[in-house]
């Protein structure tokens, strides 16, 4: 028992960062997984993080509703960047999108009212780690669910090629604004989230470190599977943890070449559907030919 303290004290708060990661790389894969790169998802993370801060700050309410608003904030926001951005191309909505991140944190700067400012805002509630891990497996079962469903096969579709995927009746415009507000709320949770781990948020807090974080983990864990950002996030957070460890003279080197090497040798991801289904066929079919040899 002494030994598992021991390992949370020195890890604990790795593993809860892990989990925060995780909700951002998720928001990020709603609209990759649609063909959209976006960044959007740090702006509604600032809306969740601030507007939850602010309601359990002043309105004294409860983490457990602080949650709700914080994806309502964000599925608003997600609403609203939607109908602006969705009239662009990929690479202006990217370029967009990161415009936007600098705009909400000029934003946050001059609304001290809102964000504290340029002295940000103390969080006075935090999240215990067994709350967080539920909330990440409520989310992660919902997203379970849309991969599945209609939705998940027309977001397929829509990324595979839009055109295509038009004169098979789908609307890529709807299926892409549904994917922004998936992204608000699980964005605006992940807002939440980071708000009540670190208990200090300022416009500092949401800016270009969640974008690398939510990309890096989306393309590291495999951004074809809704499982990939999660495996991604908790890879990601570990890594420089475990490179500190192993060799803290030459941590940021290692940790770059660790990320090189998977990007070069799994290109696709540390989870690929498209590799498993190729390793089943083909264990498949050796089954079969053995079955008919014998």
């Amino acid at each position: 028992m002494e030994t598992v303290l021991d390992l949370w004290a020195a890890y604990g708060s790795t593993f809860m960062f892990a989990i925060v990661n995780a909700f951002f790389a998720l928001s990020t894969y709603a609209v990759l997984s649609t063909g959209v790169l976006s960044f959007t998802t740090v702006v509604f993370a600032a809306v969740g993080g601030f507007l939850a801060a602010q309601m359990v700050t002043h309105l004294g309410i409860s983490v457990y509703l602080a949650f709700p608003c914080a994806a309502i904030g964000g599925g608003i926001a997600a609403a609203l960047v939607a109908a602006a951005f969705l009239r662009l191309e990929s690479h202006w909505m990217a370029l967009a999108s990161l415009a936007l991140v600098l705009i909400t944190r000029v934003t946050a700067l001059n609304a001290p009212v809102l964000t504290g400012g340029v002295n940000g805002m103390v969080v006075p509630l935090t999240v215990s780690p067994l709350d967080l891990s539920i909330l990440l497996a409520i989310v992660a079962l919902v997203f379970f669910r849309m991969h599945r469903s209609w939705y998940g096969l027309a977001s397929r579709a829509v990324r595979e090629d839009a055109a295509v995927a038009s004169t098979m009746g789908i609307s890529p415009y709807k299926i892409q604004f549904i994917a922004f507000i998936i992204s608000g709320v699980v964005g605006g949770i992940g807002g939440a989230a980071l708000a009540f781990t670190l208990q200090f948020i300022s416009p500092e807090t949401y800016f270009i470190g969640i974008a690398f974080t939510m990309i890096a983990s989306a393309v590291l864990g495999g951004s074809f599977h809704w499982a990939g950002p999660i495996i991604g996030a908790l890879v990601f957070t570990a890594l420089p943890v475990v490179t500190q460890a192993l060799v803290p003279a030459i941590e940021d080197v290692a940790k770059g070449v660790v990320l090189l090497l998977i990007m070069i040798f799994v290109p696709r991801g540390l989870i690929d559907p498209r590799a498993i289904g190729l390793r089943r066929a083909a264990k498949k079919r050796q089954q079969t030919e053995e079955a008919a040899n014998a």
